[in-house]
């Protein structure tokens, strides 16, 4: 049998399309972001730079030279549970894509039902049974595909595509930002322990030094140019050396374990071949205009894409409160016999609905969705702004840690020269009798510590620029 649908039906669908280009709240505008000109730095008359070019632009690899770090960043990389974790939100977000994709289509769905009834015969319904189809029960036979689809008037399912897709966005940036500090936080536990094994270098070496002045000490006692109280300092001075050697290597075995967990395996010993002095990056280090960490810094993204979603979950509880237009349509097979049931045209049935509803009173309930969502989506850019003033002070606080590292070890350098020959001079003056055991004891205990610092200022250089690398946007490449 032909379906039928009236004027007025068609009028609805005349409505629809006229209507679909519609959508209610604001397209998505980035706010204003607190990004200086320049970064700040300690130099002297800095100007403003118009180089866009950033190390954040070089691939890891690149960066990073030392092929043991290499290694243990491409197995971090591989292993680490805390990405793999961020790359399964981001296949999560992606389904959720696909399926948003699908959100205008009609929603359809086949039915097919068959159904037999025995009335009693003493009811209304089996007495009508019995007269008119001569029978003491009912069948009932249907087949039919269904049709709902949702007219997107004020745009509504288009901002919660919107939305969806800022938020699989904001899955992609988070597991990018999680990268970026997982090699940072490789290479700077690689070079905690390039800087242990110089630690150690340097304490071991002082330990056989302090244990030839404690000999020479000894002689002098014998001699009776010195007192027992002068062996009892160089011993104390020697054994506090050596305490140092335990303590030095229980902290590189703990660095051991956090890099190895850091690349998904169970801690263990790290192979390396290289030393601290031999790791070096280049004196010039661009780092591009501040404006540019908003598209260079997946956190920053992170953020960007949530205000995205937050805005068009806004526009989503606007256009709630709007008429919402559904038509509906079925048709298929239908009869009460089974034998009847594939008559075709007899069979046939058909059915088309449209319906407009306007909500009027949800216990302020809509309303209130909608405050939220705008407060949600003003949190949202807030958030935004202070992840991009952040990433602008980290930047400038790794290049003032750059610049004054560069000066601490010119002095510290000078300082440890300075204190290896007053050694040299003391022990000779010892020797003489022109210097007490004191003053060797002082020396040489200020020449450890400042081995010892410079040490761990070389290693404060090289994290500071894998701190710049990682607050520029690098590390994700």
């Amino acid at each position: 049998m032909a379906i039928k649908i009236n004027s007025g039906k068609w009028s609805l669908l005349l409505i629809a399309g006229c209507l679909g280009a519609c959508k209610v709240g604001r397209d998505y505008q980035r706010p204003a972001v607190p990004a200086p000109t320049q970064f700040r730095t300690t130099t002297a008359n800095a100007v403003p730079t118009a180089d866009t070019s950033s190390v954040a632009d070089i691939g890891w690899r690149q960066f990073f030279t030392d092929t043991t770090l290499q290694g243990l960043i491409s197995r971090g990389i591989a292993n680490n549970y805390d990405l793999q974790s961020a790359i399964k939100r981001m296949d999560i977000a992606n389904a959720q894509v696909r399926q948003a994709r699908m959100a205008q289509l009609p929603s359809v769905d086949l039915n097919v039902t068959a159904q037999t009834t025995r009335p009693s015969d003493n009811s209304l319904n089996g007495l009508s049974t019995q007269s008119f189809l001569h029978t003491n029960h009912l069948e009932d036979y249907n087949a039919n595909i269904g049709l709902s689809w949702e007219a997107d008037i004020w745009g509504r399912i288009r901002r919660q595509q919107e939305a969806t897709r800022a938020q699989y966005l904001q899955t992609y940036e988070a597991a990018k930002a999680v990268q970026t500090q997982l090699v940072a936080n490789i290479a700077e536990g690689f070079y905690n322990l390039l800087m242990l094994d110089a630690q150690l270098d340097i304490a071991r070496k002082n330990l056989a030094l302090r244990d030839s002045t404690l000999t020479l000490t000894r002689l002098q006692r014998e001699a009776g140019d010195v007192t027992t109280l002068a062996v009892q300092q160089a011993e104390a001075q020697k054994q506090s050396t050596a305490l140092l050697i335990p303590q030095i290597e229980q902290a590189m075995a703990i660095q051991e374990n956090a890099l190895s967990i850091l690349t998904g395996e169970v801690p263990g010993a790290i192979s390396r071949s290289s030393i601290l002095t031999q790791i070096h990056f280049p004196d010039s280090l661009p780092t591009g205009i501040p404006a540019a960490v908003v598209s260079r810094r997946p956190d920053v993204r992170t953020n960007e894409m949530a205000l995205i979603a937050a805005n068009a979950q806004a526009g989503v509880a606007q256009a709630n409160m709007y008429p919402s237009l559904t038509i509906t349509a079925s048709g298929g097979l239908n009869s009460f016999k089974a034998s009847n049931w594939l008559n075709i045209p007899g069979s046939l049935f058909g059915a088309l609905t449209g319906g407009l509803t306007q909500p009027i009173f949800h216990h302020r309930e809509l309303k209130t969705r909608l405050e939220i969502a705008k407060i949600e989506r003003d949190e949202s850019a807030i958030q935004f702004r202070q992840s991009v003033l952040n990433a602008v002070g980290e930047v400038s606080n790794a290049l003032i840690n750059i610049e004054k590292l560069k000066e601490q070890r010119q002095i510290t350098s000078a300082q440890v020269d300075t204190l290896q020959h007053a050694i040299i001079n003391a022990r000779l003056l010892f020797r003489s009798g022109y210097a007490n055991y004191l003053e060797v004891i002082t020396a040489q205990a200020s020449a450890l510590q400042a081995e010892l610092s410079l040490a761990d200022i070389q290693r404060q250089q090289l994290n500071s620029v894998v701190d710049l690398y990682r607050s520029l946007g690098g590390g994700w490449k």
